[in-house]
């Protein structure tokens, strides 16, 4: 599995559990990460009329070395600009030694419209801001809309957390080696990369396994095998009933969204449980969906006892107060045991009810039985719910779904471009699929249904927010313009069919 990223820290150790083991050492595994730069530039800019090489003094700038010579005995017109002399006796020294190409120092950098950028500075590893020669060569190859070719990542980009140190280059191609980075996929430091090639260079999985990543690419690689099929006997209530929380009279269409997407996403069964002022404007709307009265905690209590409820939602136009907190804590004291319910889907107003009383919340869903909570947090309801971590400007949007996840003993989906999804274990996912065209109301509640849906068909509750979060991206970017949130439950179908026939193709 590829889809493992590692953090700076991870790659460096996975760098020398692989240097240990061999057959390659230190300057071998330069090697093969210079050829594979090297191999995209000569196959992609074989038109440039000048390469030039920007070397910084550590390993990146070693991986520069190795490239310069490669392209240059390819016949390229190659020009070398330094920055720093690397450490003697380390493997950029021997690059460095091996590379006999003329050498000018970047102060002196300077290209022309034609030629191509190899951004061999600083890489991954970079943890203060671009300045001085490298932010002037940033402003160069910007001016000039010189492609960029980067090792790596592009210099002034994190790899641990993607935010743009001082100033970064953009690249057109962004080669990494063996695993992506968390900067590759975090934004804005995601937009900087291109596209992203990754080479193997020799650092097998069973290296990456000694690592032991707990971050990861959200692709269906991550989830597939525990995608719910449907036995050939199987019956509605088998595959799973969700009760979703309707709001009042004028707030009905956020909660009849998230039914019809739990329905989409395979749960057998699904009901709006609407107050007694809003039941004729639901039963209006539904269809396939059931109705039924829940204006107190005794409602729900019948509902869960008369239908073998096993997922819920909360949250989508139900509204903010004492009602919505009564109500998610009376779910989250059921069991999850035999056959009770699986999990409980915090959306919204469901969110924002907490800001005042998250420690109550927190403590219910901490309880070794009770049902997991997953909460679906956009920037602002997670600044309300923990103003401390998101106010925290040496976290990442990783580290703060990882910390927030912890603290509330749930599966925290923070919401955005570049969603993460978090467990209170320490495992988190980054989403890269993700389409401008979900910025449009209501798109929230349907990923809420389609978590709920997974949910209630026994999919654990990390793994289900991974995949509702991919396949909410993957349908808004393959129905692109146009798209409102109704579009969305019908459109998940072919998706839903693909993801269904890969998942037999596994068994």
């Amino acid at each position: 599995m590829t889809n493992e990223l590692l953090s700076p820290a991870e790659m460096a150790e996975a760098d020398r559990l692989a240097i240990a083991a061999g057959p390659l050492d230190g300057f071998g595994l330069m090697r093969r990460a210079g050829e594979a730069v090297a191999a995209v530039v000569l196959a992609r800019y074989a038109a440039a009329t000048k390469v030039h090489v920007l070397c910084g003094p550590g390993n990146n700038g070693g991986d520069g070395y190795v490239v310069a010579k490669l392209l240059a005995g390819a016949g390229v017109d190659v020009a070398m600009w330094v920055s720093g002399r690397p450490r003697a006796g380390s493997d950029a020294a021997i690059a460095a030694a091996d590379c006999l190409l003329e050498r000018r120092p970047l102060s002196a950098f300077a290209a022309a419209p034609g030629s191509i950028v190899v951004d061999a500075l600083y890489g991954a590893g970079l943890s203060k801001p671009l300045s001085g020669d490298a932010a002037r060569a940033v402003e160069i190859a910007t001016d000039l809309k010189l492609p960029v070719v980067a090792v790596d990542l592009p210099s002034g980009v994190s790899g641990e957390s993607g935010v743009i140190l001082g100033t970064a280059f953009r690249a057109t191609t962004t080669v990494t080696f063996a695993r992506k980075k968390p900067g590759h996929l975090l934004l804005p430091g995601r937009e900087r990369c291109g596209e992203i090639v990754l080479a193997d260079i020799g650092i097998g999985d069973a290296i990456i396994a000694q690592v032991a990543p707990q971050t990861f690419d959200n692709n269906p690689a991550l989830w597939l095998e525990e995608f719910p099929v449907p036995a050939v006997d199987a019956h509605k209530y088998r595959r799973g009933h969700v009760g979703i929380f309707s709001g009042g009279p004028s707030a009905t269409g956020a909660a009849r969204l998230s039914a019809l997407a739990a329905a989409r996403s395979g749960a057998g069964a699904v009901t709006v449980l609407s107050p007694a002022n809003a039941m004729q404007v639901n039963a209006a709307h539904l269809t396939s969906i059931m109705l039924r009265k829940a204006d107190a905690i005794e409602d729900v209590h019948d509902f869960v006892g008369d239908r073998r409820a096993s997922s819920f939602v909360l949250g989508p136009g139900f509204g903010i107060g004492d009602k919505a907190r009564d109500f998610a804590l009376a779910v989250l004291a059921r069991k999850r045991q035999d056959g009770g319910i699986e999990g409980l889907v915090l959306d919204a107003d469901g969110i924002t009810s907490f800001r005042n009383a998250a420690s109550t919340l927190f403590e219910a869903a901490a309880r070794p039985d009770a049902p997991a909570l997953t909460m679906t947090p956009h920037e602002g309801e997670f600044g309300r719910l923990f103003p401390e971590i998101a106010g925290d400007e040496a976290l990442s949007k990783l580290a703060k779904a990882r910390a927030a996840a912890v603290r509330a003993n749930a599966i925290l989906v923070y919401k955005g471009p570049d969603t993460v999804i978090a467990a209170p274990d320490g495992r988190a996912a980054i989403n890269s699929n993700g389409a401008p065209w979900l910025a449009t109301a209501g798109s929230g509640d349907v990923l809420a249904g389609i978590i709920a849906g997974l949910l209630a068909q026994g999919m654990p509750a990390f793994e289900a927010a991974c995949a509702a979060v991919w396949i909410h991206a993957e349908v808004g970017s393959r129905f692109g313009p146009g798209l409102i949130a109704e579009d969305l439950p019908s459109a998940m179908v072919p998706v839903l069919r693909e993801l269904i026939e890969g998942r037999a193709a596994v068994k």
